[in-house]
């Protein structure tokens, strides 16, 4: 008992209010880091739409207007008449000024470098052949420039493209690691909330119900296992107050039924509870056929007693005579106080000979009996007795014919047992 003061205890409520309190914590936080990354995701894809992908197409524009001009400058050096090399230096011209080529500082640089020296060839070259063959070679250096210039412009598009998907794809999978994190947060909270319940609840309330359910005045007090929920502790000590009250109850009760059925001064059964014994025990006889006897005592000049020596006096006389009684008779007899110094009796699976024997050994006991009174005066008090067959007539019948008995033990000269001769019927 010692040690279950020693336990802290909480409140339930408290308890799982702070553990969902910790649970929204840390899941409101894995909640707005995962929101942080889909957010982070949203802004990758806006940023594709509005800013990559027109990139990308300009990128794509300014590379194939160098294509173009690369293509056009070709003609030049293929094409034969001047006015069709005119038509593809106009063309040239449109494209290196071209937004697109200006907005693209390395393209618009060597757009100028080609459309300078395309228009110089061309203003040389008049209708001379020999002079385009003459700067061929020149051109091959800038059509391989050209075409560098292209390949760069396309793998710059593609980057860009990689870097805003490589960074929607670092937002997907940090996002896609925290909501595993999430998920394994909740499984947890749900494992330790399991076991909160099993352990501080359902075990506890399961030994509660198999306490109550053996809850007895028979039983020792319910033992429990120290707990630290309060509700769970206050439950227990009331089914430890519930069998101190059964045990308290059940002493009452006890109590109630010895003073119901008990003489007060003798401790013996009282002359109601006594006929109720006893008609049973009349009933049971007669149903097996087996033979009983009831019997009528009353003490000898008793009243003088009283007169004598006072109230008290024989109020000692009387309870020495019960405790006597209660040593000598066996444990199936029954015994009663009938009133006054009136006492009677019933002895089952005995004959009116049996019990006469047993009573005459009782009647010479106590008439050996030095009482000492409260004035310290030491009396002798002798006993008469009268039995009666019961084992084929009524309760009543037996008790009038034992007590007929016993006024011819008196008629007689007292302190002696007498055998009624009547037939059961009579």
């Amino acid at each position: 008992m010692a040690e279950t003061q020693k336990i802290s205890r909480f409140q339930a409520n408290r308890a799982f209010a702070l553990l969902v309190l910790c649970f929204a914590l840390l899941f409101g936080t894995a909640v707005a880091l995962l929101a942080h990354d889909q957010q982070a995701v949203l802004d990758g894809v806006a940023r594709l739409q509005q800013k990559t992908v027109p990139e990308i197409v300009r990128y794509q524009r300014v590379a194939r207007n160098l294509e173009q001009m690369r293509q056009e400058g070709e003609r030049i050096f293929v094409i034969g008449s001047a006015e069709s090399r005119q038509q593809a230096i106009f063309v040239v011209t449109l494209v290196a000024s071209h937004p697109s080529i200006i907005d693209h500082p390395q393209s618009a640089a060597l757009a100028r470098e080609v459309e300078k020296f395309l228009s110089a060839v061309h203003r040389e070259a008049g209708e001379d052949q020999e002079v385009l063959k003459k700067h061929y070679p020149e051109w091959l250096s800038l059509a391989s420039r050209l075409s560098l210039q292209v390949d760069d412009v396309a793998i710059q598009g593609v980057n860009l493209t990689t870097a805003d998907l490589s960074s929607v794809s670092a937002s997907m999978q940090t996002a896609r690691v925290k909501l595993l994190s999430a998920l394994l947060l909740v499984a947890a909270f749900l494992l330790l909330l399991v076991y909160f319940l099993r352990r501080y609840l359902i075990e506890p309330l399961q030994t509660i119900d198999r306490q109550l359910s053996s809850l007895s005045v028979d039983r020792p007090e319910p033992e429990f296992s120290p707990t630290p929920i309060a509700e769970i502790y206050s439950i227990e000590d009331a089914c430890k107050q519930l069998h101190a009250s059964l045990l308290q109850n059940e002493e009452t009760r006890t109590e109630l039924e010895n003073l119901a059925h008990r003489d007060e001064l003798t401790g013996l059964n009282n002359r109601r509870f006594f006929m109720m014994r006893a008609e049973v025990e009349i009933r049971r006889a007669h149903r097996y056929e087996r033979p009983i006897t009831v019997g009528m005592a009353d003490l000898d000049f008793f009243k003088r007693i009283n007169d004598t020596h006072g109230h008290a006096a024989g109020d000692v006389v009387l309870k020495r005579f019960a405790q006597l009684l209660g040593d000598s008779v066996r444990q199936t007899d029954l015994v009663g106080r009938y009133g006054g110094e009136e006492f009677a009796f019933v002895f089952p699976e005995s004959t009116v000979e049996e019990a006469g024997a047993l009573a005459e050994r009782f009647r010479q006991n106590f008439a050996a009996q030095d009482i000492r009174l409260p004035n310290g005066i030491s009396v002798n008090i002798t006993l008469s007795i009268g039995l009666a067959d019961a084992s084929h007539c009524p309760l009543e019948v037996a008790l009038r014919h034992a007590d007929d008995a016993l006024y011819e033990a008196k008629r007689q000269g007292r302190n002696r047992v007498v055998i009624s001769d009547k037939a059961g019927g009579e």
